[in-house]
């Protein structure tokens, strides 16, 4: 397993509401990085960095994954 490959994907909801799995760190900054910025909050900010600090590898995956998941979760998007 890849280093920046979360454990389980987490499924978030794209587009018009298409599901789709975010399964490493880099996919989940790449999505975090497209958030639109007049969209962005403190939960996009904390997870937008401990993604950063993950690819780093300042911090673990799974670290990331769970601040990922909070921020999709406060959004609706699971």
């Amino acid at each position: 397993m890849k280093p920046d490959m979360f454990k389980k994907p987490v499924t978030v909801l794209v587009g018009l509401g298409f599901p789709t799995r975010v399964r490493t760190v880099m996919d989940a900054y790449r999505h975090l990085s497209e958030w639109p910025a007049s969209q962005r909050d403190a939960a996009h900010a904390i997870a937008l960095k401990a993604c950063s600090a993950a690819l780093r590898g300042e911090i673990e995956a799974e670290t990331a994954r769970g601040t990922f998941a909070a921020f999709a979760e406060r959004h609706d998007l699971l």
